[in-house]
């Protein structure tokens, strides 16, 4: 092992990568031609390259190097920024893939184009996260809320209120983590929480898009990103290119663009109502469905954005739009008609088969003479809410036939889908998971969660 670890250590890609740490492949990409410059469709941005290149992070920056703990390459960057508006005490450093797709994969240095382009164009990035399935997730079980908003932390969180309020001249720092022994090294801490709340967070070196369903393609959220930043880095580059003074013109335009865009950045808590309350007074979009999201694909500011950056014509637009619904129809539809079948097929059946050996029971321990109150109990609850799971079901059935009546245009039967059979099948489900709590195991025809869980 000794022998395996000073080979590795006395490797020359182990030596380039402990003094340039992973970064380095910014460099290869430029001698390769393989920087990702806008998604590897444009080359020889060299100059943006060459200013997140692995040696320009070693000559400004760079303190020290870190090593993961027995590793002999020791590649990661402990840096420190000393000038600029984002000036900041001794941290971890960024990696390549951080560089690269928040650097030259967007032709992006600055963060607050990108605040920037998620406020100015939230509706297109909701719309990226769009699908049925994503209606019932999100603000639910660990997924971000429809109200698109950034976390930022504490760290970038404190730059961003000194630069608003005339310059960044400290930043916090989130410490080293002690693990009780001389025999391992310190960690370091990262300055910020993650906020598993938050669509939109950085988490220490990068942002992360949360909002897409595990089910969905990301290459419209990506290319989504991609034209937004890119706009809104024109529209910098246009306001500065124009300036006399430019240190000064670029000082003014951060602290304006934070700003503007102040109301996006919330560090707390996404799932409370507080935050519903709170979003609507700043006038964030809260699109909680999925036939909402599909209209801001044909907003004139959004056509016009993806037209003057040649991402897709109106025609492809409207396409788009036209086949999201048609997606979102034919996914109800089926749904609806699978629920239908499985509460017709097995569950009815399952619970009024339940309910009379429960009432042979209840006659049998009654004709004995004892005490039957449990049973009857139990019967009745089960009664009621068989009473209810079949006028319920009946209702889902009405539902599809109106929606499936409904001679209209996509959209408009998107929503009768959306008012109609999305909106029953939500009771007619109450009730099934009701009835499965209340009979027994071995008459009821479907895997449970715990089944399927622990048993399969």
């Amino acid at each position: 092992m000794k022998t395996a670890m000073q080979e590795i250590k006395e490797s020359a890609l182990a030596e380039g990568l402990h003094m340039m740490g992973s970064d380095a492949n910014m460099d290869l990409g430029m001698v390769t031609g393989d920087v990702p410059v806008k998604n590897w469709t444009s080359g020889g941005e060299f100059d943006l390259a060459n200013s997140l290149s692995g040696p320009t992070m070693r000559e400004k920056y760079l303190t020290k190097a870190h090593a993961c703990t027995n590793c002999p390459i020791a590649c990661k960057r402990v840096v420190k920024v000393e000038d600029g508006p984002y000036t900041a005490e001794e941290g971890p450093g960024p990696e390549y893939e951080t560089c690269a797709v928040f650097g030259t994969m967007l032709m992006n240095p600055d963060l607050t184009a990108v605040i920037k382009a998620v406020d100015d164009y939230a509706d297109l990035l909701r719309v990226a996260a769009a699908s049925p399935g994503n209606d019932h997730r999100l603000g639910a079980n660990e997924a971000p809320p429809a109200i698109i908003s950034i976390f930022l932390g504490d760290q970038l969180t404190d730059i961003f209120d000194q630069l608003q309020n005339g310059g960044a001249t400290s930043c916090k720092n989130g410490g080293t983590l002690s693990l009780g022994t001389t025999n391992l090294p310190d960690l370091y801490k990262d300055s910020t929480d993650r906020n598993r709340t938050s669509p939109f967070a950085f988490t220490g070196n990068k942002f992360e898009f949360r909002m897409v369903g595990s089910s969905q393609t990301i290459a419209q959220a990506n290319f989504t990103l991609n034209t937004i930043v890119a706009e809104t880095l024109g529209q910098f580059a246009d306001r500065l290119e124009a300036a006399k003074d430019l240190p000064k013109a670029l000082a003014a335009l951060i602290k304006e663009t934070i700003c503007d865009h102040r109301r996006i950045i919330f560090n707390g808590n996404n799932y409370t109502q507080e935050w519903v309350e709170e979003a609507d007074r700043r006038g964030l979009p809260n699109i909680a469905t999925t036939v909402e999201a599909i209209q801001a694909i044909r907003q004139e500011k959004n056509l016009a954005l993806m037209e003057k950056h040649a991402v897709l014509s109106r025609g492809e637009m409207a396409s788009r739009a036209e086949i999201l619904y048609e997606n979102y129809i034919k996914t109800l539809h089926i749904e609806a008609l699978t629920m239908i079948e499985m509460s017709r097929r097995q569950i009815l059946p399952a619970v009024i088969s339940y309910k009379g050996h429960l009432a042979n029971t209840i006659a049998q321990v009654s004709q004995a003479g004892c005490d039957v109150s449990v049973e009857q109990a139990l019967c009745g609850e089960i009664s009621s809410r068989l009473v209810s799971f079949s006028q319920n079901l009946a209702r889902l059935e009405e539902a599809v036939e109106q929606a499936e009546a409904a001679d209209s245009s996509a959209a408009d039967k998107a929503a009768a889908y959306r008012d109609l059979v999305f909106s029953a099948m939500a009771p007619l489900r109450q009730d099934g998971d009701r009835l499965e709590e209340l009979i027994d195991a071995a008459y009821w025809p479907i895997p449970t969660y715990s089944d399927m869980l622990f048993n399969v």
